[in-house]
């Protein structure tokens, strides 16, 4: 045997030698375990390249002799090797052989077998939610796994050795009981299964004492119960036990020893007769209750609870519970409390009589109701000058409220079931003693409830007169004759709302835009509240200038005049004026064509932007200067080399004019020193017809347009420009008329 043992563990050595060797010359072949049993290891492998088959061998580490062989095609990558040996250790090794035998790689694992299958002696249930299971010790196991199956569902636990409880079920109810050995390697298959029932749950007790000799008993009924046991004794030990069998949900022990504590105990029981899970419960039975209560409420807020005494009475409690659900209590060995009340509340008085058996049972309960509570927490809200709606928070035990308001000279007064009362035809800015006090049927009338004092809202004033103080400044003046209020004054429009306050009869709102309309009023404010809006004015502010005006010198005479619409604005009157007249114009329009005007002269430039209901904002702008005038007079001589001289009479001998003429065979321009009065112009060729203007220059842009254009027509006469004398003919036409000038 030791010679077996020695075997044993060198080849175990060697093959953890021989795994280490296989794993340093891995070439990516591996072998891995994906389930174990007692009786079996399952393998899987990964194909490995030029492999035609596989060889799979398990050899026992601990016992000599017994391994395993088996052969797998190509296309098989996993196995199981059955009839192995229980919790034994293998030494598992997969090989990849090629067609002609030879291994091309290897890999070689430890595993150990699960235990044996255990084999179940008994189970039973003595709790309600748990079922004990005994066996037989399996050898090599570490632990087991219990398993209690209902149906679908399943518990499982795990515990070292036997007996072992499976905990958390159901009571009366049928289970499938399987155990496995477990240790390092696995679990064995489970054991066949035994079938094992819970007890019955235990009736839940509902216990009290009716009165001094009985107890009362209930309990909601019990799945699969045909019948429940209670047994009922002194818990001193003394006299008998008394027990009931019944297929009721309730019961009464009569005939009891007063004050007495009492030991309960129920099962249930299934048609067979097993009992289930049993409940326990103390309970003591009494003295007799108090008699002759009475109540009174001997000053506000206190209340008087009186008895007569109890035989056998060692002290006594007073519940009083008000109608709330508050429930305060006493402790005394006298025959009377007192307590603290409250206004507007019930109160259900009960007295209990004590000794060493305990309570006593109840008695008669009376019921106490205080006067209503006085309101509080008054609120006003302003209908108008006239009229306040005032509101308080419901008191309780109120069935009524009157609400009185009275001044030096009037008195209104309202009932109402509602915490709230319109009191109308009120004085504005009037000072009022407001008392609102509380009935009720039960509780009578609440007296002594304190008054408040309110003021009413101020009057509203009137406005009387709206002026203009400035351009954005708008001054409101009022009439009121309330002692002391702040007034605010409202200007309301498409444009926003503008506000001013005062004190006295006017304010001013500044800041107004221009071009707007608004309606004003005014209101007028105190601690009290505030009084209604006054009659609304209508407010209309002057329309706004326009921003942008531009000037354009339409012709020598006519300037075109445009801008910007102006907020507000319907009309428009545009003035240009200088020493030398006036032009005007009124338009409803944004643009407008002045004519009578002055070239060369400097203008002031000014517009009125006029309302709809005649409102006017005048408006300055910057200066304007016309253009210089065109000269006139203007002549063309010849001059040698076929020249031409463009000569003209100047209106003002600073101005600079520009000479341009304008023909099919080439365009010419020339311009003359200052105050020059004529132009050069050279090598003109003859047989045109070309367009002259004389035009002022100007430092602000192109040259002027609107100058007056003559047409001159230079014919040629006897040969060609160029091959000999000949003779250059101007005719110029202007306004009609022709002329023919020979120029030698």
């Amino acid at each position: 045997m030791r010679g077996a043992k020695s075997k044993s563990l060198a080849l175990a050595g060697l093959l953890l030698s021989c795994l280490g060797m296989i794993f340093s010359a891995n070439t990516g072949f591996s072998v891995s375990v994906y389930d174990v049993t007692s009786r079996s290891i399952s393998l899987r492998w990964p194909k490995f390249s030029g492999a035609s088959s596989y060889r799979v061998t398990a050899t026992a580490v601990n016992t000599v002799g017994h391994s395993l062989l088996a052969h797998f095609s190509d296309v098989t990558l996993k196995a199981t090797l059955t009839s192995l040996i229980p919790s034994t250790v293998y030494a598992v090794q997969a090989e990849a052989i090629d067609k002609n035998g030879i291994i091309l790689a290897e890999a070689q694992i430890m595993q150990s077998t699960a235990p044996d299958i255990p084999v179940i002696d008994r189970a039973y249930s003595k709790l309600s939610n748990s079922i004990t299971v005994e066996w037989r010790a399996v050898p090599g196991a570490t632990g087991y796994m219990l398993t209690a199956q209902d149906g679908d569902s399943f518990i499982e636990t795990v515990v070292k050795n036997s007996p072992g409880t499976v905990t958390g079920l159901k009571p009366a109810t049928l289970y499938r009981i399987t155990i496995r050995s477990i240790n390092s390697g696995g679990k064995s298959q489970p054991s066949p299964f035994r079938k094992a029932k819970t007890v019955l749950a235990a009736p839940i007790l509902s216990v009290s004492s009716p009165s001094c000799d009985s107890i009362a008993l209930s309990w909601h009924a019990v799945y699969m119960a045909a019948g429940f046991s209670v047994s009922l004794m002194r818990s001193d030990g003394l006299g008998r036990m008394l027990r009931e069998n019944t297929t009721n949900t309730s019961l009464i022990f009569t005939n009891l020893d007063p004050g007495t504590l009492y030991t309960i105990k129920a099962y249930a029981w299934n048609a067979n007769g097993m009992p289930g899970d049993d409940f326990t419960y103390n309970q003591r039975t009494i003295p007799c209750a108090p008699g002759n209560i009475s109540i009174e409420e001997d000053e506000p807020g206190h209340l008087l609870v009186s008895w007569s005494s109890v035989s056998f009475g060692h002290y006594y409690v007073v519940f009083v519970k008000s109608d709330d659900g508050l429930e305060v209590h006493c402790n005394t060995s006298h025959t009377q409390c007192h307590f603290q009340s409250d206004c507007g509340f019930t109160y259900f008085i009960s007295v209990f009589a004590y000794n060493k058996a305990g309570q006593s049972p109840l008695g008669d309960v009376f019921n106490y109701t205080t006067a209503p509570c006085c309101p509080s927490d008054f609120r006003a809200a302003f209908v108008s000058s006239d009229t306040v709606r005032v509101t308080w928070a419901a008191v309780r035990g109120a069935d009524l409220y009157e609400t009185r308001a009275a001044s030096r000279s009037t008195a209104v007064l309202c009932n109402d079931t509602a915490p709230a009362c319109t009191l109308s035809a009120l004085q504005c800015d009037t000072r009022y003693r407001i008392t609102v006090r509380s009935l009720s049927e039960a509780g009578g009338t609440n007296t002594s409830c304190a008054p408040q004092h309110l003021a009413t809202a101020p009057c509203s004033p009137e406005i009387k007169n709206i002026s203009k103080e400035g351009l954005s400044a708008i001054s409101v003046q009022w009439e009121s004759h309330n002692e002391d209020a702040t007034y605010v004054v409202t200007a309301r429009g498409e444009a926003g709302l503008w506000h001013c306050t005062s004190t006295g009869s006017s304010c001013t709102l500044t800041d107004l835009p221009c071009g707007s309309a608004f309606t004003v009023s005014a209101i007028a404010k105190s601690p009290a509240g505030q009084s209604l809006p006054s009659y609304s004015v209508p407010l209309e502010t002057d329309p706004c200038c326009p921003n942008d005006l531009i000037l354009t010198q339409v012709t020598q005479s006519v300037t075109n005049v445009s801008w910007s619409a102006g907020k507000g604005a319907q009309t428009y009157v545009t003035t240009l004026e200088s020493p030398k007249g006036q032009a005007k114009c009124r338009t409803l329009q944004n643009y407008c064509l002045l004519g009578c005007i002055t070239c060369g002269t400097n203008y002031t430039v000014s517009l009125k932007a006029i309302s709809e209901t005649g409102l006017t904002a005048s408006c300055t702008y910057q200066g304007y200067s016309s253009s210089a005038c065109c000269p006139f007079g203007v002549k063309l001589y010849r001059l040698s080399n076929n020249g031409i001289r463009v000569f003209w009479r100047a209106s003002d001998e600073t101005i600079n004019y520009s000479t341009d003429l304008r023909g099919s065979k080439g365009n010419f321009t020339c311009t003359p020193s200052t105050g020059g009065s004529h132009c050069d112009i050279t090598e003109i060729p003859c047989g045109d017809v070309y367009t002259v203007v004389v035009a002022p220059l100007t430092d602000k842009g192109p040259k002027l347009t609107f100058c007056p254009k003559k047409i001159y027509s230079v014919t040629c006469s006897g040969s060609s420009v160029g091959m000999g004398k000949s003779t250059l003919y101007i005719h110029y036409k202007f306004m009609k008329f022709v002329k023919y000038v020979r120029i030698m």
